[in-house]
């Protein structure tokens, strides 16, 4: 029976061979197996014979028992892909004399997707709407997931990759021309750099390049091009120009608009369809609130069609609590199929009791939401914009911005892409942001205010005391916020009348007051939403007021709390359907922002209680984050030992980091402020590990030097703090910075007796020694660390000084005394456990093995490294591993095989950026030069020549500024 038997069975080759029944992948086994299952299933309906699928899978070295190791194969590929109690008469692969037939029944492969998208395209663009072309062919090339079949052997495989990648070529160039008969020539020309790499001499794409730069007045460029490509066609392959690119080139030097451009072809439709994806776009509004009474003329203005070939903005003010947000959340809910690239949600916390979020803060998030990147993004305000920009340049997005403050805010994170949407909310109305529509909210008006009071108590609950009613929507100003909770109160309380919460509601002259009159009524009406909750409840209410981030989930509540998981998520739950919670996504929570400033003042008037649960809150980021670092948690030497209990182990304790997103370095910020300053240091300390392996190194510097700032009763923390600066800095290569903050440490180390930091601080600044070209300099340095590590038992310290100490020798052409230390340093990565740190030691170990030429022994530890690396997340490590193994399999006297290995590492270093990993250029020359000599190993010398231009390009590329 098939692993995940329920649902359609999909098979996607565009990328890494992959299977799904409905949305559970479906494990596929070995290389070989797979390309057996493509053999057949690229031929659906054909008879495949044995020896077409020997041919195709083994090529010239067919496996000595032939054709008997075909349904060995076969059968393995039944139990995977057939529903259960499927027998050979119904299995997907059908065993006939001869060979195997593949039979879709019901079975979609990727490539039938792009054959939809590709035959859509083409009939919308004979119909001259290119808008619709240039969506379909969008969603065509989203199919694809890196190389067709990636890792694939056999002939058959190569083959078929060569003739998708080919595809995907002719998808790319038809839909640039959709974008330059659109007019939208920024675009095509991005896509046209990122395409003309691999095709120097593609004459169609150089057509289309002249085209876009015409487009864009650009005629000389658009001429150079021409000569250009001239140049390289008698250089390399000793001919001229074709007639198609000889035509382009006249029609620029003639000024032919017409036969360039053609005319305009935007499709009819006012709203293009969102394109086909296999991968859903990002998705992060809100949920809805409910029922909007009273904002029809609103709702249809903010959702009105919009102009094509811009961007869109429209602004919505008004006092708080008046529905601001519930508004544009429900107008981005009814817009959000109209974008198919994404839908963004960013509360800027212009009246927050939390830190204003600046611009750069909020662009990093967007550009982290889009999957940008995943680590370390630019921290001046002029790059990140630049990289938003182009980031969203050929996209279609709808953005909402709650809560602005000004303009001034606003302006940098509007997006690029023509067509896209920007909803904004806030209090100010915003005369300095040029907007397309404005719009001022007013509270409810009576008949409106009794209408959502009706809808929430009932419609024969209101008609029995509608006096009652149309006062309390009176008392509540008509603000909708207040009305709902109103509304709740009687929802639960079914024995009460309306007069009766009336009264209650005038007999306090506080809250009266309170509930007339702006911001303090809506303050007032949480006061009676809290007054009915049950006294576990409302210590949860207060509970909740006291967490250090904006986001929490149900475990920081529990521990909080101290009550069990569930317990504690029963309760959340109870709160958000009293509308004093919200749920932004499934097992994720927030305060409004108002309800947090009453249930903190509520929490303060029980002094004892609200430090019980704020020490626990902080000891949950504590524990997380000494729990995922790969410095163990015997790394740190003082502070609390973690309970254990909340984390099964350390990938768990690193997606709860995760969740978190960019509030962690809030926590340390949040418990300095409370005075909590050894909680403080403590937590900074525990995230630099997890920091510097996402590239976060400006979240990490501004952690440690708050932390810093503190006055820490733990006298450790003056040394480590700076000893975690040094670190941060030195993965920065800001290594003059790394030696000072090491020196330091030292000195503060020797001087308060802590031999654990002094161990830290000498491994430290051998590294940055060996980093400047001083090997020699850091040898001693290192010798001390790894002495003392061993004394003071911290396994990290010393496998990493060991790995150091190894480097040392190796640059310093003592090879084998370098293998002694990488081998050392594995003994103690094994104690410590974790996969980087052996995985580390064991490529040095490879890595000095190859440089003796010992290949059989490099392939052996690399092997042992690549799935530790892929544990461990750590993509670079891969990368770096892969194509190391290619050399050593090479070396071995298999270049052709060598070839896969250096494909892959490719793949992996397009999953990098160049914005968070420094070594990024220096590792795609590596792999380049490494492929390009297995190329010219099997005598491919075009293809070669290929890599090793790739490679000088990625030398003369411009460096991204980094902090």
């Amino acid at each position: 029976m098939g692993e995940a038997s329920g649902g359609r069975l999909r098979l996607s080759v565009l990328g890494p061979v992959r299977a799904w029944h409905g949305r559970a992948p479906v494990p596929l086994g070995p290389v070989r197996r797979q390309a057996v299952l493509l053999a057949l299933a690229l031929r659906p309906g054909f008879l495949v014979s044995h020896e077409q699928l020997l041919d195709g899978v083994w090529g010239e070295r067919p496996p000595k028992s032939g054709r008997r190791v075909l349904p060995s194969y076969v059968y393995a590929l039944r139990r995977t892909l057939d529903p259960e109690g499927a027998g050979p008469a119904e299995s997907v692969i059908r065993g006939e004399p001869g060979g195997y037939r593949f039979v879709l029944d019901g079975a979609r492969l990727d490539v039938a997707d792009l054959d939809e998208h590709v035959d859509d395209a083409r009939r919308a663009k004979e119909s001259g709407d290119a808008a619709l072309a240039a969506d379909r062919l969008t969603s065509a090339l989203a199919l694809f997931d890196g190389e067709p079949l990636a890792g694939l052997p056999g002939p058959y495989a190569e083959t078929e990759r060569r003739r998708l990648l080919a595809r995907l070529h002719t998808v790319r160039l038809g839909r640039l021309e959709c974008l330059v008969l659109l007019g939208r020539f920024a675009e095509a020309l991005d896509g046209i750099a990122g395409a003309a790499a691999p095709h120097q001499c593609d004459e169609s794409l150089a057509a289309l390049h002249m085209r876009a730069l015409y487009g864009g007045g650009r005629q000389a460029e658009a001429l150079d091009v021409y000569q250009g490509m001239r140049r390289r066609l008698r250089d390399e392959l000793g001919v001229d120009p074709g007639d198609e690119l000889r035509r382009v080139y006249q029609a620029v030097l003639h000024r032919d608009g017409q036969r360039l451009l053609g005319r305009g072809t935007a499709g009819p439709a006012a709203v293009p369809p969102a394109p086909s994806r296999i991968r859903p776009a990002v998705n992060e509004l809100p949920g809805d609130t409910g029922r909007l009474i009273g904002r029809e003329a609103e709702l249809a203005q903010l959702t009105a069609p919009s102009a094509h070939g811009s961007v869109s903005v429209m602004t919505v003010d008004g006092t708080a609590g008046v529905g601001k947000t519930a508004l544009v959340v429900r107008a981005a809910r009814e817009l959000s199929l109209r974008y198919p690239d994404g839908c963004l949600f960013v509360d800027l916390r212009a009246h927050s009791t939390q830190q204003r979020q600046s611009p750069e803060r909020a662009l990093q998030r967007l550009l982290r939401s889009l999957g940008t990147a995943q680590g370390e993004l630019p921290g001046e305000l002029d790059e990140l914009t630049a990289a938003w920009r182009a980031a969203t340049s050929a996209s279609r997005l709808l953005l909402v911005l709650d809560d602005a403050l000004d303009a001034e805010q606003v302006r940098p994170l509007l997006p690029a892409g023509a067509g896209s949407r920007v909803l904004v909310a806030g209090r100010r109305r915003l005369a300095g942001l040029d907007a397309d529509s404005r719009l001022t909210l007013e509270p409810l008006g009576g008949g409106d205010a009794v209408s959502l009071l009706s809808h929430l108590i009932g419609g024969e609950r209101a008609s029995r005391e509608p006096e009652a009613t149309r006062r309390l929507g009176g008392l509540c100003d008509g603000l909708p916020l207040a009305l709902r909770i109103a509304g709740s109160r009687l929802q639960n309380r079914n024995t009460w009348t309306v007069e009766y919460l009336v009264d209650r509601m005038t007999g306090d002259e506080d809250r009266l007051g309170e509930l007339s009159a702006g911001d303090r009524s809506v303050e007032a009406a949480f006061s009676l939403s809290y007054g009915q909750l049950a006294a576990e409840q409302q210590r949860a209410f207060r509970a909740l007021g006291l967490a250090p981030t904006v986001e929490f989930d149900a475990l920081m509540m529990s521990a909080m709390f101290g009550r069990p998981f569930h317990d504690t998520e029963f309760l959340l739950e109870s709160l958000v359907d009293a509308s004093l919670l919200q749920q932004p996504r499934p097992g994720r929570y927030r305060l409004h922002d108002l309800v947090r400033v009453h249930a903190r003042r509520l929490a303060d008037t029980l002094p004892a209680e609200a430090a019980a649960a704020r020490t626990a809150a902080f000891r949950l980021f504590l524990d997380a984050g000494r729990i995922s670092s790969d410095w163990d948690t015997r790394g740190f030497s003082t502070g609390p030992e973690p309970a254990g209990a909340s984390f099964a182990d350390w990938k768990d304790a690193e997606r709860w980091l995760d969740a978190a997103g960019g509030e962690l370095a809030d926590v340390v910020g949040h418990a300095a402020a409370l005075g909590e300053a050894d909680h403080a240091c403590w937590i900074a300390e525990a995230m630099v590990d997890y920091f510097v392996r996402q590239g976060r190194y400006d979240e990490c510097r501004t952690a440690l030097e708050t932390a810093l700032a503190q006055e820490a009763t733990d006298p450790r923390m003056a040394p480590a703090l700076r000893n975690c600066l040094g670190y941060t800095v030195l993965h920065q290569r800001r290594y003059r910075h790394a030696r000072t903050w090491f020196a330091e440490a030292l000195e503060l180390s020797r001087i308060r007796a802590e031999p654990f930091e002094e161990a830290r601080a000498l491994c430290g600044l051998g590294a940055a020694e060996l980093c400047v070209g001083q090997g020699d300099r850091a040898i001693p340095h290192l010798v001390a660390a790894v002495e003392l590590s061993r004394r003071v038992r911290n396994d990290w310290v010393a496998s990493m000084a060991l790995v150091i100490l190894g480097l040392s020798h190796q640059y310093g052409g003592r090879n084998e005394e370098a293998l002694v230390r990488f081998t050392e340093a594995q003994e103690h990565a094994g104690v410590n456990g974790r996969p980087r740190i052996l995985g580390r030691a064991l490529t040095c170990a490879a890595d000095a093995h190859l440089r003796l030429g010992r290949y059989k022994e490099a392939k052996t530890l690399l092997q042992r490294a690549i799935p530790l690396a892929e544990e461990a997340g750590d993509i670079f490590l891969c990368a770096h591993n892969l194509t190391r193994l290619g050399t050593a399999v090479q070396g071995g006297g298999h270049p052709g095989e060598a070839i896969v290995f250096h494909q892959q590492a490719l793949l992996r270093h397009q999953l990098l950026s160049p914005l968070t990993e420094p070594s990024y250029d220096w590792l795609e020359m590596d792999i380049r030069g490494r492929l390009g000599r297995a190329y010219l190993g099997t005598g491919r010398v075009g293809e070669a020549r290929e890599q090793f231009r790739a490679s000088l390009a990625a030398h003369e590329r411009p460096r991204p500024r980094r902090l």
